[in-house]
């Protein structure tokens, strides 16, 4: 059917004011905004919480405004599948997100050979936080400021249009409507792995030269403030100068990146926001150095956590209790006053309702890159057991980002001299322990494995049963050959289709505003609407119940996580009665 002009303006008009939901206006002025921002590849190095080398003047001075959690955890020890349990509030292996990445690597050690690249397809219930705080009556963004890669948003079952209101560098909360809350996340890159590869690359490879060239742009300016002999090498590196000197690369990447935050807030400060925003600052995962990145030691998912409230509440506080990156979900949800799922695997940690703390936390570590590997670990306040899967591959595989690192070359260079102490060389070594043990209170480093200290046995078989218990209870694909896990979500290799919407505008009685009725027949599909013609209006998340003015035409779309989007539907309604468009 054509539509006339006259329709089209009247439409386009008329649902510029049409409410996103059916939350009033005073209700959602009074819930607070919430700002998450997330350093990268960035262990506790912050000065707030004991580290006596860092120069973070910035990040000291909003945690003392904050509420610190210093046992915060990952779920894994690298980025995609971390940001897929955050975003989520599920572990990355239910969701079928686990490897790191799902796309673009072909395996060494899977017997199929096939070239993996896919999109996770989470069970159909689960939805991104962001999407629920939409549904609440939240603006979402991610990104800020032009900023390199500030709108990261690597889950691995794509980007659902109905995440996020805005998710360009440039996104910010300006984008929304007056009064509206906003819930916003922003990514500080500049302390990620690659920015600690050296400006003059060690090794001629296209990665290296690529990255150096990158760096060079992106890092002018940055002081050099930190002494390479005044840093604390980690038992788990090699002494060396140039480990010293990547080491003292990432302190001053730290103090150059913090700049960021500090506009950041005062950007909030200068428009208001500060006394109505909660800001949440953290790290994807634990450092970017070999051991620590891809590891699920403590190096590669501990990591520090501030937040700060508009009224102070609760500044100075340090807050022991363990907390894992599945718990973000439910928490932001109930600080927004929005429905929490029962499906999420976190639990609130803030509030006067908060739920009782974390007895353990759970990690895992699968395929990297081209390398196959599985490993679960689970830790309590004290003791943290590992579980390696795959004994007969080392932990130090040649993952090709890795090895551009001047600490991964050194260790390189000194197991083939033979010249490790044995406590680095098994990091070379097959076949890997199937258990590990270790007392974080006496080892934090996690160096001296104690799984055959018999003294410890009731530790080992309680750590043990919890870890069953989690497995039992949590969907674990990784139990699954990746290409069988695959083709479960991809039948046949092809990436699914979502299922057309089916778009009806109703009225329930003679001069009611026509209802908005949308579904799919693909189970798990999200939802989302806008005016017909206006390509360049935001994709609404469809909310049941909303009502649009008549005369209104509006266009619908269906998208489940991993699968591609349906087509476009139109609908229209005149003044005197409906018409439907299929």
């Amino acid at each position: 059917m054509k539509l006339t002009r006259t329709l089209l303006i009247c439409s386009l008009l008329c649902l510029q004011a049409c409410q996103h939901t059916k939350l009033d206006e005073g209700a959602l002025a009074a819930r607070p905004n919430i700002l998450l921002v997330v350093f990268e590849d960035m262990s506790q190095k912050v000065g707030a919480f004991g580290d006596s080398v860092a120069t973070t003047p910035v990040l000291d001075t909003f945690a003392g405004q904050s509420v610190i959690y210093p046992n915060t955890f990952t779920t894994a020890g690298v980025c995609a599948p971390s940001r897929a349990a955050l975003i989520t509030g599920v572990h990355q292996q239910t969701l079928g997100a686990q490897h790191m990445r799902t796309h673009a690597f072909g395996t060494e050690y899977d017997p199929s050979g096939f070239e993996i690249g896919y999109a996770a397809v989470p069970p159909p219930e689960v939805k991104a936080f962001p999407e629920l705080l939409r549904q609440a009556g939240y603006y979402t963004f991610v990104g800020y400021g032009g900023w390199v890669i500030s709108n990261k948003k690597d889950y691995q079952f794509g980007t659902p249009l109905t995440i996020w209101n805005q998710d360009d560098v440039n996104a910010s909360w300006r984008g929304r409507e007056q009064g509206q809350p906003f819930f916003g996340m922003v990514t500080l890159a500049t302390t990620h792995e690659s920015f600690l590869f050296p400006e003059v690359p060690v090794r001629d490879t296209e990665l290296a030269r690529s990255i150096a060239g990158r760096n060079a742009r992106l890092l002018a300016g940055k002081e050099r403030v930190t002494d390479p002999a005044a840093v604390t090498v980690p038992p788990w590196l090699p002494d060396t100068p140039e480990v010293r000197e990547e080491i003292a690369t990432q302190y001053d990447n730290i103090t150059f990146t913090e700049k960021r935050l500090a506009q950041l807030l005062s950007d909030l400060e200068r428009e208001g926001l500060s006394d109505s925003t909660i800001v949440i600052v953290t790290t994807d995962h634990g450092d970017g150095f070999p051991r620590a990145k891809r590891s699920i030691y403590d190096s590669g998912i501990k990591v520090p956590m501030m937040i700060r409230f508009p009224d102070g509440r609760y500044a100075g506080e340090v807050r022991d209790e363990m907390v894992s990156f599945v718990d973000f979900a439910p928490t932001l949800l109930t600080l927004a006053g929005a429905p929490v799922p029962d499906w999420l695997q976190g639990r609130n940690f803030l509030g006067d309702n908060r739920d009782a703390p974390n007895q353990y936390i759970f990690a895992s570590s699968d395929r990297m890159d081209a390398w196959m590997d599985r490993v679960k670990a689970v830790r309590d306040e004290r003791y943290k057991l590992i579980l390696n899967y795959q004994g007969d591959v080392p932990f130090f595989q040649p993952i090709a980002f890795r090895e551009e690192l001047r600490s991964m070359q050194a260790l390189n260079r000194l197991h083939m001299e033979g010249a490790l102490p044995s406590s680095l060389e098994k990091y070379f070594d097959t076949p890997r322990p199937v258990m590990e043990l270790y007392d974080t209170f006496s080892d934090p480093d996690e160096m001296h494995d104690l799984a055959q200290d018999v003294a410890l046995t009731d530790v080992l078989d309680r750590l043990g049963s919890a870890l069953d218990r989690w497995l039992a209870e949590t969907p674990d694909l990784s139990a699954l050959p990746e290409a069988e896990m695959v083709n479960d979500m991809w039948p046949g290799w092809q990436q699914p289709i979502t299922s057309l919407p089916v778009l009806r505008l109703l009225r329930d009685t003679d001069g009611a505003a026509p209802r908005l009725d949308i579904s799919s027949n693909t189970r798990g599909a999200s939802l989302a609407w806008r005016p017909l013609g206006s390509q360049d209006t935001e994709w609404q998340v469809y909310i049941s119940g909303q009502t649009v003015p008549a005369p209104s035409c509006v266009e619908a779309i269906a998208i489940r996580y991993g699968y591609k989007a349906s087509d476009i539907v139109k609908a229209c309604v005149g003044a005197e009665e409906r018409l439907e468009i299929q």
